[in-house]
């Protein structure tokens, strides 16, 4: 690494490991020290940092004190919420391969977390990459973050959907509205999200569809005839309206346990912790 190198990463980088160090000391003040995990995210960028600068972004949040468990890269590819992955798999597993490799030797070169782990942002419902991610962790004996929240959701609304009846029609209304606030909705995820307009439903169609109909077409199955990628999205940015009314969407929830228990069980076992890890 040379010289010019090294000031290049250091004026990128530097000025924002400073910042995370304050932002850590200011939290653990507040809850100290050991009470909340630490996460650096560096996904939202436009592009992939190299091994190098990544070996030197955690010598730098080494040096400002901040016990991070998982560090957040960018990768290769489009990570759109809540479908599979668009890129090239083999690039996307050279490059987890050499992160795994720096986030090891970081660890023990600068005195990290040993549960040091790469988190993977927007990582669920990539399903063409998994097979790599698997792989390449069985090799290094290594651990991943996989966010589910957003999957989670999506599965909520599912069985709500297959519920029937006032579930059904709350699961209507998010996306009848989502259509309304599309704009709103999407700009504040305009770099992970890539929605078609022309292939949304529209609200009349939704309108009439039962919950078969409605599940099918949120359900990421890519098998499935119904299943729309551009809905999926969509719906999946469309969470604060259901925070709009949290009190009767908890009760929905509670109400119709089973099904959604069901639903929500079957996408993180079966299509993602199976995938990843069995």
């Amino acid at each position: 690494c040379s010289e010019k190198q090294l000031a290049d990463i250091a004026e990128k980088y530097l000025f924002a490991a400073i910042k995370a160090g304050e932002i850590y000391r200011k939290i653990e003040k507040s809850k100290g020290a050991g009470n909340f995990v630490t996460e650096v995210s560096m996904d939202e960028v436009a592009q992939p940092q190299t091994p190098v600068e990544l070996f030197f972004i955690l010598n730098m949040l080494g040096n400002e004190g901040v016990p991070l468990q998982t560090i957040a890269p960018k990768f290769s590819g489009r990570f759109n919420k809540g479908v599979d992955y668009v890129g090239d798999p083999m690039k996307f597993a050279l490059e987890f391969e050499e992160d795994l490799m720096i986030v090891a030797f970081a660890v023990s070169e600068f005195g990290l977390s040993e549960n040091l782990k790469i988190s993977i942002h927007s990582g669920s419902d990539k399903f063409a990459i998994y097979p790599h991610i698997g792989a390449l962790l069985k090799k290094h004996d290594k651990g991943v973050h996989l966010k589910t929240a957003g999957t989670t959701w999506l599965e909520e609304v599912i069985g709500l959907a297959e519920a029937g009846d006032k579930a059904l029609d709350f699961a209507k209304e998010i996306y009848i509205k989502s259509l309304e606030k599309i704009e709103e909705l999407c700009a504040p995820y305009a770099d992970v999200i890539d929605i078609d307009d022309n292939a949304l439903p529209s609200a009349g169609e939704v309108s009439v569809w039962n919950g078969r109909k409605f599940a099918s077409s949120l359900r990421h199955d890519q098998g499935n005839p119904d299943y729309n990628p551009n809905m999926r999205q969509l719906i999946h940015v469309a969470y604060k309206l259901a925070a709009q009314k949290t009190e009767f969407y908890f009760r929905l929830l509670e109400e119709h346990e089973e099904v959604v228990s069901e639903c929500v069980f079957d996408n993180i076992y079966n299509r993602h912790i199976c995938r990843l890890f069995l």
